[in-house]
């Protein structure tokens, strides 16, 4: 953990590559990401989205350089997490991080998105592979991606009640949270579920976006939380940027922050 209390993860932006081509420098830039992050001593590991390494392409070729990546972590003792996209993406990508975590099943986590319908049914699923020698470890978020109604619940309320459902779902089962979310209410509600399922501190983390809610990123450190702060980074600014303010509005200003912050 870093002198501020924090870990980190960090994402490079880009997805949805419409050429396979662009997968092999996108590989290359994790792969050497991780040298880097290494070689400095940074206390934090990587997340990626499949679709940069042409997942709707070609998924085998795609497969074949998420791995090169994940071996890279596991050779650095380190640890890699699958971002879960759209709905187009998620049989594929539940089957991709099936496939790895039985290979590496201490470095490979996973994310689910509670505002679609299908979350508690695959969570579920997944607890088949779910041992004390291969330990799930799940992110768990709203989810950012424009769906229909048909297939991810659209209000406020509902979508934060299913998220502490799935929340429960983890703790009873004693699946390693990350618990990411910038909304108050659900960091409180949180707080409760921790303290009635008696989780202990390497059971779970929480995990915000750098440069958003500051003051409620600290207040959790404080309290003696384990909080994981996502550092995206890369060209695609634009694209991450107006995903985040669809599913949060209120955020765009410190998204803007995070995003050209020097300091």
């Amino acid at each position: 953990m870093n002198s501020q209390g924090f870990k980190v993860t960090i994402d490079v932006l880009g997805e949805f590559i419409e050429d396979l081509s662009e997968a092999e420098p996108n590989t290359e830039e994790y792969l050497e990401l991780l040298d880097s992050v290494e070689e400095a001593g940074v206390d934090g590991n990587c997340s990626l989205k499949p679709t940069s390494f042409g997942l709707l392409l070609d998924a085998e070729a795609c497969r074949r350089n998420i791995r090169r990546i994940v071996e890279k972590a596991v050779g650095y003792g380190n640890f890699l997490r699958l971002d879960m996209e759209d709905s187009s993406c998620v049989d594929l990508e539940i089957e991709l991080f099936r496939e790895l975590h039985a290979e590496f099943p201490r470095h490979v986590g996973f994310v689910f998105q509670a505002y679609l319908r299908r979350t508690a049914d695959d969570l579920r699923a997944l607890l088949d592979i779910h041992h004390e020698e291969t330990p799930l470890n799940i992110r768990l978020c709203k989810g950012i991606y424009s769906e229909p109604e048909e297939i991810a619940f659209q209000e406020h309320d509902e979508i934060n009640a299913h998220f502490l459902e799935d929340l429960r779902f983890l703790f009873e089962n004693r699946i390693y949270a990350a618990i990411a979310t910038h909304d108050r209410y659900l960091v409180e509600k949180s707080y409760e579920l921790i303290n009635e399922y008696d989780i202990p501190q390497d059971g779970y983390e929480f995990q915000m976006l750098y440069g958003v809610t500051p003051e409620l990123r600290r207040s959790i450190v404080d309290r003696g939380h384990l909080l994981r702060v996502y550092v995206p980074f890369g060209k695609d600014w634009f694209g991450y940027s107006t995903r985040r303010l669809k599913e949060n509005p209120k955020i765009v200003r410190y998204i803007l922050k995070a995003l050209f912050h020097k300091g």
